[in-house]
């Protein structure tokens, strides 16, 4: 090797190593994590950039989900360490909304967005979604009364892909059943199905209409064995306009988020990702708080309790507005 060569090389790998020894801020962290997130480049090249390895990558990422679900300790929201604040910088309105409901003090989300801009951390999201109308033009109106399935994949190291079969309230966007296998049949389909059947006695119950089922046209949703299964048990079915996901846009919109969080890990065996998958739909059920259900979680509104929720919420605001009425009377007369 050149002389000239062999210099450059070692002069990239000190500076790499250098690279590697430097302390990384929350900031720098939370940049890092953002970008491999939005998928612009590969991981490897974005550590390769930067000048870290692969691992450490993936730790971090670890770090901002399990941050983001961390609840706020202390009295109020400035007493939250730098790093929580740091890693929900994206989630004002769910924090503002956790914050009222644990600590049954009111904080409006333009305040979480005040604390949150005097560190710094709003920023200008680096893509563009696709805009959507804010209402579907026929929305349900009740529990159970159409639910949407769909397909998607993840893979397992050393097994290939599997399929993931859901079946999703419209209504609540309450998760009732779903289903990880090797293959995306009608048989999957029928699988997830009676599960969901059995999960919500719906079959036992005398009702005037059956939940009415919503998919694409893939090729297990349009075949002879689903319609019969269907027809068996009283279920109308409408599938989506052929290269138009955003009729089904809900469950769409929850593989997306999924996705987000479960494909941070790799997984080397199918019951790993199984699991993975259970923490993620119990968390969106139980503890997600959703935009579009007025912030408040699915099993809320599928259990019928989402107007106690929003009630409780609009007390504990009338009582927190009483409350700094006082407090700023007592300070002006002092």
């Amino acid at each position: 090797m050149p002389r000239e060569k062999k210099q450059s090389s070692e002069a990239a790998v000190r500076e790499i190593r250098r690279r590697t020894r430097r302390r990384f801020s929350a900031e720098e962290k939370v940049r890092v994590v953002l970008e491999g997130l939005r998928g612009e480049m590969s991981v490897a090249e974005l550590c390769r950039r930067e000048g870290i390895a692969s691992n450490l990558y993936y730790r971090w990422s670890k770090d901002f989900l399990e941050a983001g679900k961390k609840r706020l300790n202390g009295d109020t929201v400035r007493e939250a360490t730098s790093g929580e604040v740091k890693f929900l910088r994206s989630e004002n309105r769910e924090l503002a909304c956790r914050f009222t409901d644990e600590r049954r003090y009111f904080l409006s989300e333009s305040s979480v967005y005040r604390i949150l801009k005097a560190y710094d951390l709003i920023t200008s999201p680096a893509y563009v979604l696709l805009s959507a109308s804010d209402r579907f033009s026929q929305p349900s109106r009740r529990v159970h009364e159409l639910w949407q399935t769909d397909f998607t994949y993840l893979r397992v190291i050393g097994w290939g892909w599997y399929y993931l079969s859901t079946v999703m309230d419209d209504f609540s966007r309450y998760l009732i059943a779903w289903r990880l296998s090797p293959t995306m049949s009608a048989d999957d389909v029928m699988e997830t199905l009676n599960e969901a059947l059995e999960r919500t006695g719906v079959e036992t119950v005398n009702v005037r209409h059956r939940p009415r089922l919503l998919s694409d046209n893939g090729p297990a949703y349009v075949s002879k064995e689903l319609r019969e299964y269907l027809a068996e048990r009283g279920m109308m079915y409408t599938r989506g306009r052929p290269y138009h996901p955003q009729t089904q846009g809900k469950i769409e919109r929850y593989h997306r988020s999924m996705k987000n969080v479960v494909k941070l890990e790799h997984y080397y065996f199918p019951w790993q990702l199984e699991q993975a998958i259970a923490d993620f739909v119990a968390y969106y059920n139980n503890e997600r708080y959703h935009e579009s259900l007025e912030n408040v979680t699915p099993s809320d509104v599928y259990s019928g309790r989402h107007r106690e929720v929003l009630s409780e919420r609009k007390k504990i605001k009338r009582l927190t507005m009483q409350r700094r009425k006082r407090e700023y009377r007592a300070a002006k007369a002092a």
